[in-house]
Order: C-alpha cells, then structure tokens, then sequence
C-alpha cells in the first residue's frame, strides 16, 4: 500500500498532478529551457502583483523587468501570515511551517495545496535517483523530534506513515550508539537521512568499533545528509564506514530541496521549481564560479510570495552550469556567520571550523566540536574527545588559525562530554556573540 502517496492525498496535496507536471518538465530541452524559466517567473510576479498586497506594496506596483525586483529578505515578513497572504488564501486551505530559527527568529510562512505537493514531488524524484520509495522504503532517521506530547505524537504519526525509524539526536553517548548499532541489525534498512553532524559521529563511533555498517545491514542503499555542512573528510569518513554512497541535500524549510548530489557526484540544483541567483552585495548576478548570496524565487507557490528571496547563504554556481541544469559549486554558509576580529578583519566563521578541525582531527581521537566567538579577541573550542589536548597541541592549533587569521587572539579550550545542540538537535558548528 502506496501509505505516503495516500496521506498526500487525503491531506488534499495533488501529488499524482505535481509528478505529472515534472515529468513533462523533464522533457523540455536545453535550448528552450531558459525561455521556460522566464515564462514561469513572469508568471508567478504577475499572480503576486494582481492578487497579493503585500508584494504589490513592496514592489511599488510597477514590474519593469526581473532585475528592478526588489530582493526580499527576513525581515519583510515580519508582519503577521495573513497578511503576506495572497487573495483567495487562508489558513484552511494552504500548508503552513516556519523556519528552525538557525539564522535568527523563527518565521511563520506558507505554500498553496499544489505547490507543496511539487515540492514533495521533487523530493520524491531525487530520492529516486537512488532506488528509494517513500511508500516502501525504510529510513533510518537523524533528526530531532517534539518533547511537546501532541507535537510528538502527531511526528510518530508521521514517521509511521513515511516509514521512518527515528533515533535521538539529542543523546549521541556511547550508550545511546550501542542501541543505535543494536537496532541497525534488527531492521532492514534501505537508507540513511538526517543531521550531517549526527551521523558524522556515529560513523566515528562505527570507526572505533571497525565496524562498517552495510555489513551489519546489508539492505542499506545511500544516506543522504542535510541541514548542517559536509566537509570533504567527513564525506570519506562515511562512505568507508557505512559502506554506501553519501547524497549531500542542501535546502530550506520555505523554498524545499535546493541542491541534490546527482548520479554523477554534482550538487545538482533545482531548476524545475526554483530559479537560483548567485548576486554581489549591489544585488547584482556574478559570473557563473564567483562566489555571491544565494537568491532563491519559488516558481509555484501562489499563496505567499518567495521572489528573488535571499535565504542567508553564500554559495557559487559551476561554470558547467545551464539553464536546465544549475550545479552548485560550492557552499560557504550563512552570511551571519562571520567573525569581526580586533582589526576589523571580517572572516567566514567556517574559515575557524575548517582550520580547527583539520588540526584537532590530525590530533585523533576528536569526535566533534563547536566554535564560539565570545568577544572579538576571544574565541571558545568546545570539543568531545577520549582525551584532553595537551598544551602542546592547543599551542599547534593556536599558531594555525593565528597565522590564518591575525596575531593576538586567545582561543580557550574546553573537554565535553557532550555539545548543546539546537532545540531540533542541529549542531551549529560555530557562534558569534559579538554584535555585528
């Protein structure tokens, strides 16, 4: 019984017409794909300005052409959902979430029926690529669940209906990976989907223990990670301890699935319900392999407007890329997470992580850690590890991110048995507190 289709179904998602419609996308060529896309933004500006006040306020009511569109940004939807929402639209007949909160205060927004039924259309298709079926296909899950009873309920609902079997990501001690492994012998699992940082480190744990996991679970096909970075090593890492291929899905709760690792190992980017902008801080395009903020347009989402929507990432785009087919070069993470050190020197707060885990990883016996910056000259290495750092090799790592980054600044190191995690479990890998 084909159970995810049919709760789409009766939550009155048209999934049959969403697959339908991308089937026929599919099929459009290279050459004519581009005319496509400007048909389709057109399109969904001219439904906003006709039906949706609150954009034809922003936009002053006047579409000259796409690149005299304002970029919308956080902060224009901080007035309340029903009034964003456009004519013919209420809470009874549209899909409503709201963003985790990672890059500031959580926001409420929402999709019409169709166009979140493409959205879980896509997904379907990509997962595909792979040999899995939301209908049958049995997921291994590492995310965080609801400690409120209703919320929790409604989620195990859910997982049931999707056929997922959910693990903590809250309690990753060496217990809490004992009954992880345990379960993974009793389940035939056909796929991994979850929290990068999570499954990073059960898959040192499996290290550890010289385990590689599609030996225990053989009917393992692909895990596919998201929410958090993947780092090059940590990619390794997996593919040799869970013995099956790693998908790195990059997106967000308001637009979906933004890039998907293909086939072919390219971080392929949806160009069938989205249209991606990389842009410079004057908002305009970059050349395709420069770095610049992601801009994100929802091409079927007529109930709220997400149009040239800046999302709070850098990233680039292949110089491969076409129309049709946008791949992601490379992603740098979110445009808050920059450090301001004493001389003014502003650097990407991965640039720490990165140095940092390099060099505490050559140290061994590291399992994760996370950066805070305290005050300008004063950053905070929380880490989880058999064995504390010696001087010695705090000294080593010091000198590093100095010689990276400027003389002058004390890192303080700190032994863990565990790191704070979000309230959804995500493990934001660096913080600033100082005030930008």
């Amino acid at each position: 019984m084909r159970l995810f289709d049919i709760s789409l179904f009766l939550k009155r998602f048209p999934i049959k017409k969403a697959k339908e419609e991308l089937v026929q996308t599919s099929k459009i060529e290279e050459a004519n794909y581009e005319r496509f896309l400007n048909n389709k933004k057109t399109e969904i500006v001219k439904h906003h300005l006709l039906h949706n006040n609150f954009y034809r306020d922003l936009v002053n009511g006047d579409f000259k052409n796409w690149e005299s569109l304002p970029i919308m940004k956080k902060t224009d939807f901080q007035i309340p959902l029903q009034q964003r929402l456009s004519k013919g639209f209420s809470e009874k007949n549209i899909y409503t979430n709201k963003t985790s909160g990672s890059s500031g205060n959580p926001m409420r927004f929402a999709k019409d029926k169709y166009s979140h039924a493409i959205t879980w259309a896509y997904h379907m298709e990509r997962f595909g690529w792979y040999g899995i079926d939301f209908n049958t296909s049995l997921q291994a899950r590492y995310y965080g669940i609801p400690l409120d009873t209703i919320e929790n309920k409604t989620v195990q609902l859910k997982d049931f209906l999707a056929k997922r079997h959910r693990f903590s990501v809250l309690d990753l001690s060496e217990k809490a990976l004992d009954k992880m492994l345990e379960v993974y012998t009793q389940k035939p699992f056909d796929y991994i989907n979850g929290y990068t940082s999570s499954i990073v480190l059960f898959a040192k744990y499996l290290k550890a223990q010289n385990i590689i996991l599609k030996d225990v679970c053989p009917t393992l096909k692909v895990c596919i990670v998201t929410s958090e970075m993947l780092f090059e090593a940590d990619k390794t890492l997996l593919q040799t301890q869970l013995g099956i291929p790693v998908v790195n899905e990059y997106g967000c709760s308001e637009v979906g699935v933004i890039a998907f690792t293909n086939i072919d190992d390219e971080w392929e980017v949806d160009s069938k319900t989205l249209f991606m902008e990389i842009l410079d801080n004057n908002n305009n395009p970059v050349p395709l392999g420069e770095e610049g903020k992601i801009v994100i347009t929802s091409l079927h989402n007529k109930a709220h407007p997400f149009i040239r929507y800046e999302i709070g990432d850098y990233g680039a785009l292949s110089e491969k890329s076409t129309p049709k087919k946008p791949i992601l070069k490379k992603l740098l993470g979110r445009t808050n997470d920059f450090a301001i050190l004493p001389s003014g020197k502003k650097a990407a707060g991965m640039t720490f992580y990165v140095i940092t885990k390099k060099i505490m990883e050559e140290s061994g016996n590291i399992k994760e850690f996370k950066v805070t910056q305290l005050k300008k000259d004063t950053f905070e290495i929380n880490y989880v590890s058999d064995d504390t750092l010696t001087p010695k090799k705090i000294q080593i790592i010091t000198k590093t991110l100095e010689q990276y980054l400027e003389k002058g600044l004390s890192f303080h190191f700190n032994r863990r048995e565990q790191l704070d995690r979000t309230a959804s479990g995500k493990l934001k890998q660096f913080v600033s507190m100082v005030n930008q």
